[in-house]
């Protein structure tokens, strides 16, 4: 019988897999008539964070995602999906003109973690990702924010906070990498394995916890595999879900959305 530090590495493995697709084969799928903004009006566009508006179905919203490339070239122009200050800078301008519009929000979440570099630290790194979780929690449009692959740390959550997370069946949504968190709690990164287990990073952990909302079903052995089946279940119910939420009160989801960030009780393990 396999055991569960070695089913749940597998689930690391798949959602870091090299074919497994990006946030721009899922935009590409999921919209019509997208246009990419650039810039962040301070400093530099940021490739590792994509920022623009589309139509999902008949309905205009904004998509604002993280995209690793898929090419050497692809993934050093984008930076590995490791966003800088200025793509989470460019991020917030963008969601605050959703705002200003009244779009619903569609954050697409695929990072290793936020860019850990002298330069991004001497920018404002921390900052930018602060700034981004408490504008995003008053927000006064929907918010509904999908794990691709990794969702890795506050480099994840700095466009994470939503009034529904989504997961696909094999992606990962953690504080920090399991090669990290294994080499800071047991000083060794060859421990790894058995770290992703401690972790509960997996979907089905985190819907238990009542963290993930709804998971997307993948094929065994990845979602590289079959990108139609997971990304048409997906469409089938963001089409269902997003208009769902444009009728909700605004003031009441502010409200759930409070409540689900600072668990007040509402969510227990088991009660979904």
């Amino acid at each position: 019988m396999e055991k569960l530090e070695d089913i749940i590495w597998e689930k690391v493995q798949i959602a870091r897999h090299n074919q497994r697709p990006t946030a721009k084969a899922l935009i590409k799928y999921l919209f019509t008539d997208f246009l990419e903004m650039h810039g962040d009006r301070l400093f530099a566009d940021d490739r590792s964070i994509i920022a623009g508006i589309g139509l999902l179905g008949t309905t205009a919203v904004t998509v604002i995602a993280q995209e690793k490339g898929v090419s050497t070239k692809e993934k050093i122009e984008h930076n590995f999906g490791m966003p800088n200050p200025e793509g989470y800078r460019k991020a917030l301008r963008i969601m605050k003109q959703a705002e200003k519009f009244g779009r619903p929000i569609i954050f697409i979440i695929d990072t290793p973690g936020a860019y850990p570099g002298i330069g991004a630290e001497e920018r404002g790194q921390a900052s930018a990702i602060a700034i981004n979780l408490a504008e995003m929690s008053e927000l006064r449009v929907p918010l509904l924010a999908i794990v691709l692959g990794e969702g890795g740390s506050g480099g994840a959550l700095a466009i994470g906070v939503a009034d529904e997370t989504w997961m696909f069946e094999n992606a990962i949504y953690a504080i920090l990498s399991p090669e990290g968190f294994a080499s800071i709690l047991y000083k060794d990164v060859f421990l790894a394995k058995y770290a992703a287990a401690v972790m509960k990073l997996t979907a089905e952990d985190l819907y238990s916890y009542g963290i993930v909302d709804l998971i997307i079903p993948e094929v065994k052995g990845g979602l590289h595999l079959n990108i139609d089946y997971s990304f048409s279940l997906l469409k089938e119910k963001l089409l269902k879900k997003v208009p769902e939420l444009k009728t909700q009160d605004i003031d009441e989801l502010l409200k759930q959305r409070y409540l689900k960030f600072r668990n007040l009780g509402v969510y227990e393990e088991g009660s979904k």
